[in-house]
């Protein structure tokens, strides 16, 4: 949901979560500025207010309205929630520094490590039986289910220990300000959103009986196994197992379906459909590096700008390219739509990278794996058969 506690690994693994898509919000004014002769030093960003310090009362007592008016829920109740949460400055310090800041070369080797890799099999032999299921219902591969759940909490392992309450209060009310006016309005959509998921946490507690003040999950308020943040959890969430119950902190029947149910319903995740390929471009070819990879185009349109790839795919597919700075130099990837279904859990292109290849490696296809990061990285063209393109690529089979 991004959203992971000692600050470097496991605060970086709980980063990464289901989340929804922040609501609308109305931009702040841009600041003005007054005029200033020619030779003014231009004045630095004022610096951000510290969370102690700004009055959060009237937000506050608007939030208890409208969660109470929404939710049908008793302001008394909430009023009672929210005196035990605190705002807690540890939040917003990990808010403010997300490991998707890194280069790929960075990001990569904290998810895919040896004790990861092995921690999935081991994770994907114990719940055979649960991950098959899952992937007959839903068509999500058991490794992709499974690559999730090792990112998220390293398989149950870590889920967080920030009451959830205090996340969500803390960046609800107080999320970290650079006090930079060209970020503003980003940084109030993001505090909109964390005021959201508060609400949704009470609408939560009332539909599960949960006591939301004792539940425990990431700095950004991702909760269980998968790290589903409130709202997710409300639409997603799923009874893997028929006992009446959806279960994310402990019932691994119950998660490994739920995550599978996030990714058709809110990715859009086609059962037997490629991830990812190496982008192998023609002598010559421009630079290129998808600023949005929502912005699809055929295949076949990026082999008129000299991008091609040894993934079958037809012609007419959806897809995108994209650039990431690798260990052995740049990498291009040819992108395609289970890739965008892997970045509506966490829309860094960094993480769905991450998913794909630790998943790959967990069934075995890592010399895959590095065969095709080679081809992406050297960019040349080795044309091999049909069978051979498949694995080499990395594509998870139907």
């Amino acid at each position: 949901m991004r959203f992971r506690n000692v600050l470097l690994v496991p605060l970086v693994a709980l980063s990464a979560c289901a989340t929804q898509a922040p609501p609308p919000t109305t931009p702040a004014p841009p600041a003005t500025a007054t005029t200033k002769p020619a030779t003014a030093a231009v004045p630095p960003p004022a610096a951000p207010v510290p969370p102690q310090m700004r009055d959060i009362s009237v937000a506050r007592a608007a939030f208890v309205r409208e969660t109470a008016a929404k939710y049908g829920i008793d302001p008394a109740t909430i009023e009672a929630a929210l005196a035990k949460a605190t705002i807690r400055d540890g939040i917003i310090a990990a808010m403010s520094r997300p490991a998707e800041a890194k280069p790929w070369r960075d990001y990569r080797p904290i998810f895919i490590t040896q004790g990861r890799i092995d921690g999935g099999k081991a994770f994907m032999a114990t719940h055979a039986d649960a991950l098959a299921r899952a992937q007959a219902r839903f068509g999500v591969p058991a490794e992709i289910i499974t690559a999730i759940i090792g990112v998220e909490t390293s398989y149950g392992g870590n889920t967080g220990s920030y009451p959830v309450i205090d996340a969500l209060y803390t960046l609800a009310f107080n999320y970290p300000r650079t006090g930079d006016p060209t970020k503003v309005a980003r940084e109030n959509q993001r505090e909109a959103f964390f005021r959201d998921e508060l609400g949704q946490l009470f609408a939560l507690g009332k539909e599960t009986g949960f006591d939301i003040t004792t539940l425990k999950g990431s700095y950004a308020g991702a909760m269980g196994w998968g790290q589903f943040m409130p709202s997710s959890y409300r639409q997603y969430a799923v009874d893997g197992d028929g006992d009446g119950k959806r279960d994310l902190f402990g019932n691994v029947d119950d998660v490994v379906e739920s995550v599978a149910n996030y990714f058709v319903k809110k990715g859009g995740w086609t059962r037997g459909g490629v991830v990812m390929g190496p982008a192998l471009r023609d002598p010559g070819t421009p630079d290129y590096n998808a600023e949005a990879i929502e912005a699809v185009k055929p295949v076949e349109a990026f082999e008129v700008l000299g991008y091609h790839t040894n993934v079958p795919a037809p012609a007419t597919a959806p897809v995108q390219v994209i650039r990431l700075d690798g260990m052995g130099g740049t990498e291009y990837w040819m992108v395609f739509d289970n890739f965008r279904a892997i970045t509506k859990y966490n829309t860094s292109r960094l993480y769905a990278t991450a998913v794909h290849q630790l998943a790959e490696s967990i069934a075995g296809r890592a010399d895959a794996v590095a065969t095709a990061t080679q081809q992406a990285t050297a960019q040349v063209i080795a044309p091999v058969g049909a069978d051979a393109q498949a694995t080499q690529a990395g594509a998870t089979p139907p």
